[in-house]
């Protein structure tokens, strides 16, 4: 595949880093000490200039080019790109926006703005925030199958029960598949035998209702659910849309913010939300509405040092879980080692978004785990898969080491895989894969 990516930022970079090994990449952007890193960084052309003029884009190729990714950080530009393009070329195009105007705009009208596919920035980010809470442990976790099935990575601590376990041992639930150990930086599928160690990340592949029991074995001290007090500070756009994603699943949070007008507008809007008019750095006022006693502290101001700084007071205070938002993708690892419990980078959830977009093929849904070690693909089960009409533990003989067939779901039934099972035409498949199989086994699938 033949891709442009406009915005030579995080995100683009980010984007062109994950595609050039399997495509052809040009980037496209203003400053020349940006497309000329890239150059020698990746094995990606660069080309310096307007990514809105017609003149740019065809200097990077645009009538050969089948995907465009405007990925700039301006909402309008990135619109104004796919628009220019769609008028000089076919190439699909995708948008990043972090207004979501912009893109209820979009979903009301297919291909509004010239926009094939867009993706907004604050959303995603939320989502992402909103799908931990109420997940006792959970690093990430990610919906398969219309929500059917859902794919969740736990952190085990030392005192966790779960610890010292082997995986038949843990393993208690019918509709729960444990798919892989992440432990020192490797992926190791998880046997019966397997021992899980303290610090280990265990993936799991399950119901919804499957993957919260284990939640609850992982750590049955934390209150899963809409029980969990959780308080969100900062009213940004991400921290709206946390309480309101919140709100719809039941949860009543509480919001701290500065700003007297926008405390005032968030209130209005946030009719289940307690919205708190402070600095919540402040310790006395942290004490007086006892934020020490909340399960959940999400930080989602304007700079990453505060967000720290309040995830690191929070956790001081005896919250039992802090996620930061992290603007900076390269801060994540540092702010989770010195003291936030997880810490979400928008631009990266943005990158792999649209990274997973391109690498989808006949995938209905792609997760990448921790952005290279793995992938859990969601298939349609066609004729011609090996899976279609065969048990599982016979099909599995033609399939490469590191694959594990982890949930099937039939005319929306969940159906828990065994080697018994057999996979028909028009299943959906859920599948964990080991990133150095993947491009050998979705052409089986």
């Amino acid at each position: 595949m033949r891709v442009v990516i406009v915005g030579a930022g995080q995100v683009g970079s980010s984007i062109a880093a994950d595609l050039a090994d399997a495509h052809e990449v040009i980037v496209v952007d203003c400053d020349s000490e940006r497309t000329e890193e890239l150059n020698y960084s990746f094995d990606v052309l660069g080309v310096t200039g307007d990514g809105t003029s017609v003149a740019t884009l065809e200097e990077a190729g645009i009538e050969e080019t089948d995907m465009v990714i405007a990925s700039t950080d301006d909402d309008e530009t990135n619109i104004v790109v796919c628009s220019t393009v769609k008028a000089i070329s076919d190439a699909f195009t995708i948008a990043r926006v972090k207004n979501t105007e912009y893109l209820r705009t979009w979903e009301r009208s297919s291909r509004a703005f010239g926009v094939d596919f867009m993706v907004c920035t604050n959303l995603l980010a939320a989502e992402s925030i909103v799908r931990m809470i109420g997940l006792p442990a959970a690093r990430d976790v990610d919906p398969f199958a219309g929500g059917q099935v859902q794919m969740a990575e736990f952190e085990v601590d030392a005192d966790s029960p779960v610890a010292n376990q082997t995986v038949a041992e843990a393993d208690r639930f019918d509709s729960l598949t444990f798919v892989a150990i992440l432990r020192n930086g490797c992926v190791e599928i998880a046997r019966g035998e397997t021992v899980i160690n303290a610090d280990d990340r265990v993936i799991v592949i399950g119901s919804p209702e499957s993957v919260q029991q284990f939640a609850r074995s992982v750590e049955p001290d934390e209150s899963p659910g809409t029980a969990e007090e959780v308080v969100i500070v900062g009213g940004s756009e991400i921290g709206y849309h946390v309480a309101r994603l919140l709100e719809d699943r039941g949860f009543k949070p509480r919001l701290v913010e500065q700003d007297g007008e926008r405390a005032r507008n968030l209130a209005e809007r946030l009719p289940n939300t307690v919205v708190m008019e402070s600095d919540a750095t402040d310790i006395e006022f942290l004490e007086r509405e006892h934020v020490g006693d909340a399960d959940v502290v999400v930080s989602t101001l304007d700079s990453d040092e505060k967000n720290l700084l309040v995830s690191l007071l929070a956790a001081r205070m005896g919250v039992e879980r802090t996620i930061a938002i992290i603007d900076t993708s390269e801060y994540v690892d540092l702010f989770e080692t010195v003291g936030v419990d997880v810490g979400v980078s928008p631009r990266g959830v943005v990158a792999e978004e649209i990274s997973r977009f391109t690498r989808e093929g006949d995938a209905e849904n792609v997760a990448l785990i921790e952005s290279d070690k793995a992938e859990v693909l969601e298939i349609e089960v066609d004729e011609e898969s090996i899976l279609a009409g065969r048990p599982i533990r016979e099909s599995a003989q033609d399939l490469p080491n590191g694959v594990v067939i982890g949930a099937i779901t039939r005319e929306r039934e969940f159906i828990a895989p065994r080697g018994d099972t057999v996979p028909q035409v028009g299943d959906h498949v859920v599948v964990f894969a080991d990133i150095d199989v993947v491009d050998d086994v979705a052409p089986l699938l």
